[in-house]
Parts: structure tokens; C-alpha cells; sequence
């Protein structure tokens, strides 16, 4: 089964308690084979980036089987506002 942006958006929101997510289907012909992420979860509060893909990556552990690449930027809320307000 294809993985679609929506259900992978639904997934991290729901288990990682995220406020906002971002989706991006990057595979050529938006086949659903590449996808970037930008997750902005409280969940992150003092992890290191290490830990924090780990998470995400946990959390999509079945889809990842038929993702051939992932591109994540995981940020607290915190970090979050501060990027958009530059």
C-alpha cells in the first residue's frame, strides 16, 4: 500500500501529540516513495536530534517499510515560533 501524506500527518499528530505538521511527497511523480517532514511536538522538549528522529521514525515504523526516504526537521513549539517569526 502507497502511503499517503494525510495518513502520515494523522499518525504523527495523533502519537507524537504534534501541533503542527507538514507532509511533503518528494518522490518523482509523487509516487509516495519520499517524503519530507517538518513535526513541531512539545514531545521534543530537551531531546537531541538524534532522539527526536528516533521518535518519529518509531512512529512510523510500518509505513517506513514502504518509504524509501525520509527527510525530517523536528522542532519544539518554542523553536518552532522562533523560526517563523525570522
Amino acid at each position: 500500500m502507497a502511503e499517503t501524506a494525510d495518513h502520515i500527518r494523522d499518525k504523527l499528530i495523533e502519537e507524537l501529540a504534534a501541533v503542527h505538521v507538514d507532509v511533503e511527497d518528494t518522490s518523482p511523480n509523487r509516487c509516495a516513495a519520499s517524503f519530507k517532514v517538518l513535526v513541531v511536538s512539545s514531545q521534543f522538549e530537551g531531546k537531541p536530534l538524534l532522539q527526536r528522529h528516533r521518535m518519529v521514525n518509531t512512529c512510523l515504523a510500518e509505513e517506513l517499510k514502504e518509504i524509501h526516504a525520509l527527510e525530517q526537521k523536528t522542532l519544539t513549539p518554542e523553536q518552532w515560533e522562533k523560526q517563523k517569526s525570522q
